[in-house]
């Protein structure tokens, strides 16, 4: 999506996010790359925008959070197009993307992505067999911020790596711990087999 035509961001900080989603009554993650530099615990790179991922289920709730934000929906997903999302609107699949300013003179600031659950089970969008227990999809910062499980948020960056993913995936690895890495393994096989991240995931008895 061209920033020319459908304006510029100004991404928020995660404590920002805080902020502004500090009355919420249900669960949301910061997300992308500002997710890996929360479990790392240091800043890794610039940022050209700031994902919160919520389940789709809390849609409403959400946009009582961000009641008097402007807020488009990526419609059809990934081809450059925003509309307005309405009040009221509730957005089915695959519709998922929701750019998310002050107003409509300011910049974007939160870029919001929806994913599926079934009861207590998160699902993934890109494959229904991927699953985790709400409970294990996130962590929580030292100071309180929730963001992204980074073996999950890694999965949904493994698709089409780009140079910054690959710098998010070295500087994770470390931190993540065998049963981590045995679920991101698993899931990576699923979308894309023969991934290069799969044999620095797995020892060799596993591949």
């Amino acid at each position: 999506m061209s920033a020319d035509v459908l304006g510029c961001w100004t991404p928020d900080r995660p404590e920002d996010v805080a902020a502004v989603f500090a009355k919420a009554d249900f669960p949301w993650w910061i997300a992308g790359g500002y997710a890996i530099e929360l479990a790392v615990g240091r800043e890794l790179r610039p940022h050209g925008d700031l994902d919160v991922l919520v389940l789709r289920r809390d849609q409403a709730l959400v946009r009582d959070v961000l009641g008097g934000w402007d807020l488009h929906v990526a419609d059809p997903p990934g081809q450059g197009e925003l509309r307005p999302w309405h009040p009221g609107e509730v957005l089915p699949p695959p519709l998922h993307d929701i750019w998310c300013r002050r107003t409509p003179e300011t910049p974007w600031a939160i870029q919001l992505m929806l994913d599926e659950a079934v009861g207590a089970q998160w699902v993934s969008r890109r494959h229904p067999a991927i699953r985790l227990p709400v409970d294990r999809l996130g962590r929580t910062s030292e100071s309180g911020i929730p963001y992204l499980a980074p073996e999950v948020q890694l999965f949904y960056k493994a698709k089409a790596a780009r140079d910054k993913d690959e710098t998010d995936f070295q500087a994770v690895l470390p931190l993540l711990d065998v049963p981590a890495r045995a679920w991101l393994a698993d899931a990576i096989k699923m979308i894309a087999p023969g991934h290069p991240w799969i044999r620095q995931l797995l020892p060799v008895s596993r591949m």
